[in-house]
């Protein structure tokens, strides 16, 4: 018996999607969370009246509705930073997390240097993986990165090994988007401090799960995506130390990030703004601001108790499915509600679509995490990931899927 604080049932009729049926009428079981999250219409209505009221290009022009769209762009900029207990200054808005994490790569190429060390982690996303492998190749710095063990957690046996006097930038995962394990950053923030590194935190399967204070955290920058959050799509954020912001050079150039222009040089204007090229993404950064509102009016606490709860009881369930293999750790301490799994000799795409014929939605593949999958030795698994409008029932539907599957494939 899941105990939660929250009323899955009452918060569902928050999101319109779910007064939809799936597959010639079935109830819709979303269990995809880790890719992208459900809008609640409170975000969805958010989106439209700044189309409907207030569109006009913000931090350009002096006629109202300029000044109504730029309040109201910089009112959820300060939203972002309440929700990560950071300063306005510090938050950076981008269309994505992946923009984020190459806006770091890039802006420190002319930082690193071929004696220097870039640390990552095998559990990380491509987009967490590929920037900082880019980077190595461009400076001629070496990449250097902690082991996953046979439970799904990082080694750190060695880590004074890793994390060495070279090492400039140490960049992992929060929590793993297969696995669903958090990581140990207290010892690891403090080894790479203790050399002289910043540490990059890709906070997206995180932040949406649980309180985030980035200054108890100790980070250097933190990333997350908008529409993993309950927010919309193409808006990311990126926070960072502000003596940080300041030191590193811009990312993109053009309309908004200039202090001074002449026909043969230029001058950036102060951190975040010299991040933000162009005309920024205005309506999806509003949006952002209502979701996150509205997670924090539910409470990150009891999002973050629900969904450890509820993950417990998918494991207990998932146990009892003779040739399931849970891949990552098989119990809830230092891990959240996203659970990988293969099913015998099952292929997962094919246990996908058998799912998603009955109606629940589940992500099959390497996930974007092509290195941990082949270190696993499972080059494609099946993905369930909880959010806080799940309950027990998704997970039973999900429970009798996989029985179903078993007999529809013929292993039974």
């Amino acid at each position: 018996m899941v105990m939660s604080e929250l009323d899955v049932a009452k918060i569902r009729k928050d999101f319109p999607i779910f007064t939809r049926t799936i597959r010639d009428g079935k109830k819709l079981v979303y269990l995809d969370s880790g890719a992208t999250s459900q809008k609640p219409q409170v975000v969805i209505d958010a989106e439209v009246d700044f189309y409907s009221k207030n569109n006009a290009a913000a931090h350009r022009g002096a006629h109202q509705l300029a000044e109504e769209a730029t309040e109201a762009m910089e009112s959820a900029r300060q939203i972002v930073a309440d929700f990560l207990a950071a300063d306005v200054d510090e938050i950076v808005f981008t269309k994505s997390a992946t923009e984020s994490l190459n806006l770091l790569a890039y802006s420190y190429t002319s930082l690193i240097t071929k004696d220097d060390s870039i640390v990552v982690t095998e559990m990380e996303h491509h987009a967490n993986l590929i920037p900082w492998q880019q980077l190595a190749e461009r400076t001629g710095a070496t990449l250097k990165w902690f082991e996953v063990d046979s439970e799904g957690r990082l080694d750190l046996s060695s880590i004074d090994q890793v994390i060495t006097e070279d090492t400039k930038i140490v960049a992992l995962t929060h929590q793993s988007n297969v696995l669903g394990t958090i990581n140990p950053l207290e010892a690891i923030v403090a080894r790479a401090h203790e050399v002289g590194a910043v540490v990059v935190l890709d906070a997206c399967q995180s932040v949406p799960h649980m309180p985030i204070n980035v200054r108890e955290l100790d980070v250097d920058f933190l990333t997350f995506s908008g529409h993993k959050a309950v927010g919309p799509t193409g808006v990311g954020v990126l926070w960072g130390r502000s003596e940080l912001l300041e030191m590193l050079p811009p990312f993109l150039f053009g309309g908004s990030m200039i202090e001074t222009v002449t026909m043969t040089s230029a001058t950036w204007a102060p951190a975040p703004r010299k991040f933000e090229a162009g005309v920024p993404n205005m309506a999806q950064i509003v949006g952002l601001g209502a979701a996150l509102n509205y997670l924090s009016k539910i409470g990150m606490e009891k999002i973050f108790h629900h969904e450890v709860e509820l993950g417990a009881y998918l494991i207990k369930r998932l146990s009892t499915i003779e040739g399931l293999r849970i891949i990552g750790p098989q119990h809830m301490q230092a891990r959240g509600g996203t659970v990988s799994f293969t099913f015998g000799d099952i292929h997962p795409h094919d246990l996908g679509q058998y799912l998603d014929a009955q109606g629940i939605a589940v992500r099959t593949g390497h996930h974007c995490a092509w290195p941990l999958t082949r270190k696993l030795g499972v080059p494609a698994t099946t993905r369930a990931s909880l959010y806080f409008y799940n309950d027990e029932s998704d997970v039973d539907a999900l429970i009798d899927g996989i029985i179903g599957a078993k007999k529809y494939f013929g292993r039974s």
